[in-house]
């Protein structure tokens, strides 16, 4: 007992003496009550049986038919009998008549997803590779009532779709949270119709946040240790609130169960893209016009950069945003809209959720400055696919060339007899990559006879003594790579050589 204490103890009895340790220990709880303490995450709930019941009538099944081509009797199902089995010839003559006059017999085969309801008049968000493709969508409810459903709208890009059904009365529904508020380590609840044996519940957490899974463009997953499994795809990951966060799509399984990774699309993606999907029937996203590169750290080191960050601008689109805003390639862009880029994936889905017509800053590095500009964003339109010139199959020596030994390669100036060799545009200038050592760091990276080198250090490169003046400049100002910008037929990138310090 402290010299406080002994203070605040009465000098009485022992009943004194209890009274006034029971009013101390009450006033040392209040205090302790009121004293600020660190956030504390809510517990496990004793059940989860109340929030279930609550949300299982919103959560559906989804049984999906497909119209399948086969030209072998084994694509279609045949059974297989032992060779001389009067079956086996049974069912041959059978599909025999079925590929008479060499038509491909066709069946149809049936597929199970899940589902959930959004509204009370019957619309119902699901997974786009749950129904791509179908020709007859069915919804089956938790009351055990089927009802068709029509397409109003799909995403693959975020593999979201937009189901649409007629019932007679007003259907039960949830609704989205903010996904962005969902912390690792947060419970959440998974409904969905794994196996196609219905309504079934499973309970874990957050594994982990914007998950990249090279799914598709936009990848920004919730990861879950919450069973997932087949059939669960389109239902919905609920918080402890009862909001969905997340639609269950993926699972990283190597024999096709649950091993307690799987993967959902944040409620905040979902909600854009239905709200697009409502209004104008599919989904809008925001568009700059540029082709863009992962900044390594050997692309980083060229261009006087403290770490790699950011994305790198191979190509700027005629017309578009990016090329009126200024824009160029080489530039390094770090922010956009007021959100950093700290890697090139993260561009794409900033880009994706800015709002068409908006006047967006973008941030960039020039020349080892930082620079700043507006952008106007424009609506992104369906990709152009792009072609490639066909590369020398050996990889040797296509002509003698002007040798840059410090990277390993030889160059010379595009003739005609070289454009018509390599199939190169009109418009393209450069030098052209005429040999490269084997074992170099070039030939490693891809670099092959028939590749252009546009530019070096960000500077254009019309002589092959344009490319050694700018590898010695490089090497002059201690740098220990330099960068090139190159192109195969209408494909352009950025690439970091090593300078070998040995050689000129």
């Amino acid at each position: 007992m402290n010299d406080a204490m002994k203070t605040m103890w009465p000098a009485a009895g022992g009943t004194a003496r209890r009274r006034w340790a029971g009013a101390f220990c009450a006033l040392v709880l209040v205090v302790l009550a009121g004293a600020p303490s660190p956030a504390a995450a809510r517990s496990a709930p004793e059940s989860f049986a109340d929030l279930a019941e609550k949300l299982l009538p919103a959560v559906v099944n989804i049984s999906t038919t497909h119209i399948v081509e086969g030209e072998d009797q084994r694509d279609l199902g045949m059974p297989q009998f032992p060779p001389g089995s009067p079956f086996e010839d049974l069912f041959k003559e059978f599909f025999d008549r079925q590929h008479k006059n060499g038509a491909p017999v066709k069946r149809k085969t049936r597929s199970l997803g899940s589902g959930f309801i959004i509204d009370a008049k019957g619309l119902i968000v699901t997974n786009n590779h749950v129904i791509d493709d179908a020709t007859e969508i069915v919804v089956s409810f938790q009351n055990g009532r089927d009802l068709p459903a029509k397409l109003i709208g799909r995403d693959p890009k975020t593999d979201v779709a937009l189901l649409k059904v007629e019932p007679k009365e007003p259907l039960p529904f949830v609704s989205f949270g903010d996904s962005d508020k969902a912390r690792v380590g947060d419970w959440v609840l998974a409904i969905g119709n794994p196996f196609g044996l219905g309504g079934t519940v499973t309970a874990g957490i957050v594994s982990a946040r914007g998950r990249d899974i090279n799914a598709g463009p936009y990848d920004d997953f919730i990861q879950t240790d919450a069973s997932i499994n087949r059939g669960n795809s389109g239902g919905p990951m609920f918080n402890m609130d009862g909001q969905v966060i997340g639609v269950n799509s993926m699972i990283f399984s190597p024999s096709g169960g649950s091993v307690g990774i799987g993967f959902a699309i944040p409620a905040k993606t979902v909600q854009s893209v239905i709200k697009d999907i409502e209004s104008f029937g599919h989904a809008r996203r925001g568009w700059l016009g540029v082709t863009i590169q992962h900044v390594t750290d050997d692309i980083a080191e060229s261009l006087g950069m403290d770490h790699a960050m950011g994305a790198l601008v191979q190509d700027v689109q005629p017309d578009s945003p990016a090329a009126k805003a200024g824009l160029q390639e080489g530039d390094v862009i770090v922010a956009f809209d007021g959100k950093p880029v700290d890697e090139m994936r993260r561009l794409p889905r900033i880009v994706a959720e800015t709002p068409i017509n908006k006047s967006s800053s973008v941030e960039f590095i020039r020349g080892g400055k930082h620079m700043t500009r507006k952008v106007q964003v424009g609506e992104m339109k369906d990709e152009v696919k792009v072609t490639s010139a066909k590369p020398q199959p050996d990889g040797k020596a296509a002509a003698p060339g002007h040798e840059v030994r410090a990277l390993g390669l030889s160059v010379a100036a595009i003739t005609p007899a070289l454009r018509e060799k390599f199939d190169l545009p009109d418009d393209v200038k450069g030098v052209v990559v005429t040999a490269v050592e084997a074992n170099s760091q070039a030939a490693e990276k891809g670099v092959q006879p028939g590749v252009v080198i546009e530019a070096v250090t960000q500077r254009p490169v019309n002589t092959p003594e344009d490319l050694s003046a700018g590898v010695k400049a490089a090497k002059k100002s201690g740098r220990q790579s330099v960068l090139l910008q190159v192109r195969l037929g209408d494909r352009k990138r950025f690439l970091a050589l090593k300078i070998d310090p040995a050689k000129d």
